[in-house]
């Protein structure tokens, strides 16, 4: 089932949001469910690097309040945020999910990069 979970990330840096030492960060996610089960989104485990490369651990039930049960061929989207003491970081973590047959599983969320607009280039 692991294989069959799809998840893409966009980010946005948010300057009206932020001021020195402290950069806000929204991010979208789609999680799609590209299997033949529903599958739950029980949990999320997060670690966020900063570019001093301090890193911290988020761990908490569902997401946004919710534990949303994704269909088959179906999505569920959603938008959060993050701050980050540096110009520039990156997100990577995985959700605890469970299958309609009751087998539980991690989807691992690819990493992906935050940054203040034209810090990169």
């Amino acid at each position: 089932m692991k294989n069959h979970i799809e998840i893409t990330v966009e980010t946005e840096y948010q300057a009206e949001q932020s001021r020195e030492g402290e950069y806000v960060f929204v991010y979208h996610i789609c999680i799609r469910n590209n299997g033949e089960q529903a599958a739950q989104l029980l949990s999320r485990k997060w670690l966020i690097t900063d570019a001093d490369g301090n890193i911290t651990e988020v761990q908490g039930d569902g997401v946004i309040g919710e534990q949303p049960v994704i269909a088959p061929q179906q999505e569920h989207r959603y938008s959060s945020y993050s701050v980050l003491k540096t110009e520039v970081g990156c997100m990577q973590g995985s959700y605890q999910m469970r299958a309609e047959d009751g087998v539980f599983f991690e989807a691992d969320i690819p990493m992906f990069t935050l940054a203040v607009a034209g810090i990169l280039n």
